[in-house]
């Protein structure tokens, strides 16, 4: 629970009685390798907090599953779109080592938010964040080179190459299993 407390406080510190009500809303899973988080067409109805491990979110195009997200030790992750508009995900994810996740079920992060000041400042700003990050992504995928993702990538989450595989991380940073492995070599 301390690294959940940890992460809240970097986004937007809570007082004493307030982080007690927050962080009492939150269950626990420990989850193995491979298991199902969120199935597409389900409604997400958490934000996840991944104490230890890996998962990835993924869509599936054209029979293709293609890689959005990639979370590691000490991240939040979701599929926001399903989250806050109460519909069923085009996403899904899954662990890819075993996990312990935190989760906050969408009813309880709303109904803190209206009793909580300080919980609705965090939403906000954790949706800030979310958009950010997206952006960046995007920004990423559209005005980089393949070899630009993959340094950017090896500066903010080094160890990500012995966790994921090269194919997930190939599709998330938008380039085919083959360029990856040149950029990798060197070539």
């Amino acid at each position: 629970m301390e690294s959940l407390k940890t992460a809240l406080a970097r986004i937007s510190a809570l007082s004493p009685d307030t982080e007690a009500a927050f962080l009492s809303a939150w269950k626990s899973w420990t989850l193995p390798k491979d298991h199902p988080v969120l199935r597409e067409h389900t409604v997400s109805d958490y934000i996840y907090f991944i104490e230890k491990g890996a998962a990835r979110i993924f869509y599936t195009k054209n029979g293709k599953t293609i890689t959005e997200w990639l979370a590691l030790d000490q991240q939040f992750f979701l599929s926001i779109t399903s989250f806050f508009q109460r519909s069923p995900s085009h996403l899904g994810i899954h662990t890819l080592e075993p996990a312990e996740l935190r989760g906050i079920h969408y009813q309880d992060f709303m109904s803190l938010a209206d009793r909580y000041h300080e919980v609705e400042r965090l939403l906000r700003k954790m949706i800030t964040d979310s958009l950010i990050l997206s952006q960046v992504r995007m920004d990423a995928i559209q005005f980089e080179t393949a070899q630009q993702r993959y340094d950017r990538l090896m500066a903010t989450q080094p160890e990500i190459i012995q966790r994921v595989p090269l194919t997930y991380i190939a599709s998330f940073l938008g380039m085919t299993l083959e360029t990856l492995s040149r950029i990798r070599s060197g070539k």
